[in-house]
């Protein structure tokens, strides 16, 4: 599968069934067919507008559509989304507030590299920028970047992730969801290491696969039966023409897309089949719950190659991280480097992607960290996406979350306040449906 070929030929048929979408909700529209009541024409057309959306929306970047933020003076001041640092694989974004007196909190978010875009986390920022000065890491689409701009695999996402930390500076907290965590670990590592003064206040690693074996899933799983030469030759194809990254070797965002899908494939059918029938109703709008949760969640993008593979063969299979042997142009970095780093871990007892334990294996393996510099909270009913932008995340996690920051504000350690939902341990964790 490793071609052009395969690679223009998914495209074609995204496009395909986008076109036949448009042309069914183009045809159902007529006024001729309107008068003769048959309500096929209204199935029809329904069915159009629904298959144009969802296939139209697989290739375009959401947009962050974040326009203002209630200020402490009562008055809603402007969001600006401002480029601090530009790479060729990721940008280091600030969502800068005019007019507002700036936050003492500084929040630096990871975000994942794992199918989406780093607006899958709108919700998250939206929580913290009340409080907060909020940084993310905004990675760019493979497909979109020359091939002239080299290789991208975890060591340089590392490297990059050490760079926006040393750039925030030390007075800066850390927060990682899901995919990044275990890097993000080890970026703060590898700043302990070269400098310990950098190492940021705090980090909080939400939902990672720090070592996938605490509690495996069928993800997890996944990543452990199959071998590197398989995975290379039906995961990895080679981008077309229509893209600047023409010839890059990537993993395709419709390929992830149709794995995600297929997980929970009788839901999907079943939402998308519910909004057609609101939509033949006239009961749909533009920005309803089905199309607010579907625009983010169909818009993917690719990932280079080389990352997809380093992530499978060196997290899940080589368990680097889990074994602090993980090396970074061939410096082993050690995890009991961080000193001053306070780690909080958070989990879902219902998360199916990033079991409980497999996160809170971080926290063995700070050999370097005093007790008191580390806490757990496990959220009960929670699932992967809830831990950080669901209800769980605004009513429990968020507000545990921004007092973490508060205890390790300051610059020698100290012992956190006591609080009841931070646990040092989560005995007995397991994974539920």
């Amino acid at each position: 599968m490793k071609s052009m070929f395969t690679y223009d030929l998914m495209e074609s048929a995204r496009n395909t069934n986008q076109w036949l979408g448009a042309t069914a909700r183009a045809w159902g529209s007529y006024p001729a067919l309107a008068a003769s009541g048959n309500p096929l024409v209204d199935w029809i057309k329904a069915w159009g507008e629904v298959t144009e959306r969802t296939f139209a929306r697989m290739v375009v970047k959401p947009d962050w559509g974040i326009s203002a933020v209630t200020g402490d003076d009562g008055r809603d001041h402007t969001v600006r989304v401002e480029t601090l640092i530009r790479k060729p694989f990721g940008d280091l974004v600030h969502f800068r507030v005019p007019g507002r007196f700036p936050r003492s909190r500084r929040v630096l978010l990871i975000a994942p590299m794992s199918g989406h875009y780093a607006t899958l986390l709108r919700k998250t920022v939206i929580s913290l920028l009340p409080d907060c000065e909020v940084f993310i890491t905004d990675w760019r689409n493979a497909r979109d970047i020359p091939v002239s701009e080299g290789t991208f695999d975890i060591e340089d996402y590392t490297l990059y992730l050490a760079e926006f930390m040393r750039h925030l500076g030390p007075d800066l907290h850390v927060m990682a969801v899901c995919q990044p965590a275990p890097l993000a670990l080890e970026a703060t590592a590898l700043l302990a290491t070269e400098d310990e003064e950098a190492q940021p206040r705090s980090l909080i690693l939400v939902g990672g696969p720090i070592d996938p074996d605490a509690n495996p899933t069928e993800v997890t799983d996944f990543g452990r039966r199959v071998t590197m030469g398989v995975l290379e030759q039906t995961m990895i194809q080679q981008v077309g023409f229509k893209y600047r990254g023409v010839g890059r070797m990537v993993y395709p965002g419709l390929l992830q897309l149709a794995s995600f899908m297929s997980m929970n494939a009788q839901t999907h059918s079943r939402s998308f089949i519910d909004q057609m029938f609101r939509v033949a109703k006239g009961e749909a709008s533009d920005h309803d719950k089905h199309n607010a949760f579907y625009d983010e969640y169909l818009a993917v993008m690719d990932m280079t190659a080389e990352f997809y593979l380093s992530t499978v063969e060196r997290i899940f299979k080589g368990r680097e991280v889990a074994r602090n042997a993980f090396t970074v142009r061939g410096r082993r970095v050690d995890l009991g480097r961080i000193t001053r780093t306070a780690v909080m871990v958070v989990e879902g007892e219902k998360d199916d992607i990033s079991a409980p334990g497999q996160c809170l294996a971080a926290l063995d393996l700070l050999t370097g960290l005093p007790p008191s510099r580390k806490a757990a909270h496990l959220e009960p009913g929670a699932g992967h996406y809830g831990i950080f932008a669901g209800r769980s995340w605004r009513d429990n996690i968020r507000p545990l979350v921004l007092r973490f920051f508060d205890d390790n504000a300051a610059e020698s350690p100290r012992r956190p306040r006591a609080v009841a939902s931070l646990m040092p341990r989560v005995a007995g964790a397991t994974a539920s449906d």
